[in-house]
């Protein structure tokens, strides 16, 4: 009985002090992200008074950025990651002293890139991803394959259906080959631009800001082109010309060429746009993983269903969609890409104070959305090209078309009836004349 009235003695306490200590804990993770956040300004404001020359004031930002805000993020940092809490003190230290000994500016430019990676990797760290980011990398990782994967599969069905159509089925292998040599082209460009990532000369911020804006400029121009050939008869026609070119040359290695082509500049754009969203989407890396894997199950289904069975999918809208959410992409990438540039110090960064435009460091990277100006200014600018291309491509022209034809139509209506002879009463008899 003794025993008993115990353990409830202590559940009892558990149920009192487990919610404040959760509270407690919740709080401490929060306040920690702001104080990361001054700590970062306090930074920045070091860079600006070294490039003015004062570098004692420097040297006193960069020493309250750390002793009075990076310290406390140290508390619910320690049981985290102790690592990176030491990694970062070190940093900070190497800014301090360099900065006393009035090193030049080069060097303090990367001691506070250093700091910056650090702090970043800190918001990361006591961050919370909730449901948000993981969904939208998810999302992206999707769309990425997927929509790719269905422009190839599309274009390989046309292929071999004009082969079947210009009855030169024997050239099906040579285009097997070529197209099986693009997926082993495309695994070596993977291969290659990670190495380049990782060991480019140049600071890991500008080689992202470079990553993401080849992304965002591949990106447009891909979705522009499915965009003007989105009716499934002008690809068809566009493809069925190129496989009647290779029938002409009648060379196997016309087809190899063919195939090659086709698939791997998918592939490219395919590798170009998983290695920017990696760049940005650093501890999510399992739910783009996920999203790709998905992606290759539902591109799988789809190609059994066109190649094997023969079905008529909706493509319009599948590709319409893919081209959608791609562009959504570039703007995300583009907000990035400037935000990169800001941190290597190559633009500058005016701070936006707004809530919205704060938001959590995992959906900021996903979205690119990061409380600047500048990044703010560019991915306005570039939704806004987006949302007029649209207006002309599915509005505008489209109603000049109709006008254009209403107006051919009433012509020949017109020319028409000028032409038609003219019905004359018949002239009256003698006889009638005569009564």
């Amino acid at each position: 009985m003794r025993r008993t009235l115990g353990l409830i003695s202590l559940a009892l306490v558990a149920l009192v002090l487990l919610p404040g200590a959760a509270s407690a804990k919740l709080n401490d993770l929060e306040r920690g992200r702001q104080e990361n956040a001054i700590a970062k300004t306090l930074v920045d404001r070091s860079l600006e008074a070294a490039k003015d020359g004062d570098y004692a004031r420097a040297h006193a930002l960069a020493r309250t950025a750390y002793l009075d805000h990076y310290e406390y993020v140290e508390i619910p940092l320690r049981l985290r990651d102790p690592n990176l809490v030491l990694d970062t003190e070190f940093k900070f230290a190497d800014l301090r002293n360099d900065l006393e000994q009035q090193r030049p500016l080069d060097e303090i430019r990367a001691d506070v890139r250093d700091v910056r990676a650090g702090i970043l990797a800190t918001d990361r760290a006591i961050a919370e991803k909730g449901v948000a980011a993981p969904a939208i990398a998810f999302g992206f990782s999707f769309s990425i394959l997927f929509r790719e994967g269905i422009e190839a599969v599309l274009l390989i069905a046309i292929l071999l259906g004009s082969l079947a159509a210009g009855k030169a089925s024997g050239y099906r292998r040579p285009l097997s080959l070529g197209v099986l040599a693009a997926f082993g082209a495309t695994a070596l460009t993977w291969l290659l631009t990670t190495l380049v990532i990782d060991l480019a000369p140049v600071n890991r911020e500008l080689m992202e800001a470079i990553t993401a804006l080849l992304a965002v400029l591949v990106l447009v121009l891909v979705s522009f082109w499915l965009v003007a050939r989105i009716d499934q008869r002008r690809r068809m026609e566009f493809m069925r010309a190129r496989v009647a070119s290779a029938i002409a040359a009648g060379s196997a290695g016309a087809f190899a060429a063919l195939g090659f082509t086709a698939v791997y500049r998918e592939g490219f754009e395919t590798v170009l746009f998983y290695q920017a969203l990696l760049l940005f989407a650093q501890g999510l890396e399992l739910w783009i993983a996920l999203g790709a894997v998905v992606a290759a199950a539902a591109l799988g289904a789809v190609a059994y269903a066109i190649l094997r069975l023969g079905r008529t999918l909706p493509l319009k809208p599948m590709l319409l969609a893919g081209a959608s959410i791609l562009l959504l992409l570039s703007v995300a990438f583009v907000g990035n890409a400037v935000r990169s540039l800001q941190g290597a110090d190559i633009v500058s960064a005016t701070p936006v104070h707004a809530g919205w435009a704060r938001l959590p460091v995992f959906v900021a990277e996903l979205t690119g959305i990061h409380p600047t100006r500048e990044s703010l200014l560019a991915q306005g600018v570039l939704l806004a090209i987006f949302i007029l291309g649209a207006l002309w491509t599915f509005a505008w022209l489209p109603a000049r078309r109709r006008r254009r034809e209403q107006v051919e139509q009433h012509a020949s209506t017109d020319a028409a009836a000028a032409a038609a002879p003219v019905e004359r009463d018949p002239a009256p008899s003698p006889e009638t004349v005569a009564r």
